[in-house]
Formats: C-alpha cells, sequence, structure tokens
C-alpha cells in the first residue's frame, strides 16, 4: 500500500540572478522602474532576490522584480 506525504503550502520564486545584480548596483541612487502596471521613480533603499524597495516623497514602495519591464537611473 503506497501512502501519500500531505504536504503543506509552498512557495515558488523565480529569482532573474542578473536584474537582482544590475539593482544592486543602484543603491542609494534614483531610479526609474517601469512595471506591468506603471512606473515608480524613487530612491533605491533596498534590493531582496524578489523585490527592490524605492523611497520617494515619504513613501516606501515594494516592487517585486518579476513585474519589472526595464528600469533607468
Amino acid at each position: 500500500m503506497h501512502h501519500q506525504q500531505q504536504m503543506g503550502p509552498q512557495m515558488f520564486s523565480m529569482v532573474d540572478p542578473y536584474v537582482y545584480q544590475a539593482l544592486q548596483g543602484t543603491m542609494g541612487c534614483e531610479l526609474v522602474v517601469e512595471t506591468v502596471r506603471g512606473s515608480v521613480r524613487g530612491k533605491v533603499v533596498d534590493v531582496k532576490p524578489d523585490h527592490v524597495v524605492l523611497h520617494t516623497g515619504g513613501t516606501s514602495f515594494f516592487v517585486r522584480i518579476s513585474e519589472i519591464v526595464w528600469f533607468m537611473p
């Protein structure tokens, strides 16, 4: 008799190492980020493998790297 093991929720995240590395090089810089929902301009305050944090006008924006179309300083 074969028993199937029940597993809880699993998270899968696609990491684009080239985009992640390029974003790390913009730490502390002003950046325009175009996403599938529009653009955000702000200072890069943190970069993680799955998101970047932009600070603008007293507000922080957490942008998923997988949603980024392009970015430029």
